[in-house]
């Protein structure tokens, strides 16, 4: 199972995403935390130029498809070909936010560049965690030093909420929108619960079994 987690700052990903790796491995079920840009130790030298340098916006979109080429042959393809879960913090529905909504960089051109690079790849869940982008910000900014994304200005981070927002409209079967505004365990029982009944038809199969109080069972 391939699982990516999505969504502007501040909305909660990373706890959410070391409560499902925790809870996976209370399971026994082996799975593989890994990131975008990022993932692999070139993936994770892009990340640090994104991150710290300026550049323009099509070299920005380019790096992080070169990343992404990366992560998917070496580490994320092998992972679910031995049975293992994939948890990614962020996939390509960042790109067509931060890039294109945020950037305002034509969405045909990052939909070749997907097509190029994954082809029909694409996880088989994903949870965009949406909060407003003034309370996201001011959480973000309790985590440190801002990085250049977290600097951007509030427009840009508002015009990639509506991406988010339009990418789970238009895509049902895949995304599941969760309200980060509410209490961390009534989220993490929502991505918990949408775990358990999702169909997607993977060789996994229903790993949880029992349903959503199976999985929250210690």
């Amino acid at each position: 199972m391939f699982i990516t987690f999505d969504g502007t700052e501040g909305g909660g990903k990373t706890t959410q995403i070391n409560a499902l790796c925790q809870r996976l491995q209370q399971k026994n079920i082996p799975f593989i935390q890994t990131r975008e840009p990022g993932g692999t130790a070139l993936g994770e030298q892009i990340r640090h130029w994104l991150l710290s340098q300026a550049m323009c916006s099509d070299t920005e979109l380019l790096l992080i498809f070169a990343a992404r080429a990366e992560h998917i042959e070496t580490v994320i393809k092998p992972a679910l070909a031995k049975g293992e879960w994939v948890i990614c913090d962020r996939f390509t529905d960042a790109s067509y936010a931060y890039q294109g909504g945020g950037r305002g960089l034509d969405f045909a051109r990052i939909q070749k560049l997907a097509d190029w690079v994954q082809g029909d790849f694409q996880p088989h869940l994903t949870f965009i965690l949406d909060i407003p982008v003034e309370l996201g910000l001011q959480r973000a900014k309790k985590r440190g030093l801002p990085d250049k994304f977290e600097q951007e200005t509030l427009a840009f981070f508002q015009r990639a909420r509506q991406v988010y927002l339009d990418l789970a409209k238009q895509n049902p079967q895949r995304c599941r929108l969760i309200d980060g505004c509410r209490a961390e365990s009534d989220i993490r029982r929502q991505i918990f619960d949408a775990l358990c009944a999702h169909d997607a038809p993977c060789q996994f199969g229903h790993a949880f079994g029992g349903g959503g109080d199976s999985f929250l069972s210690e």
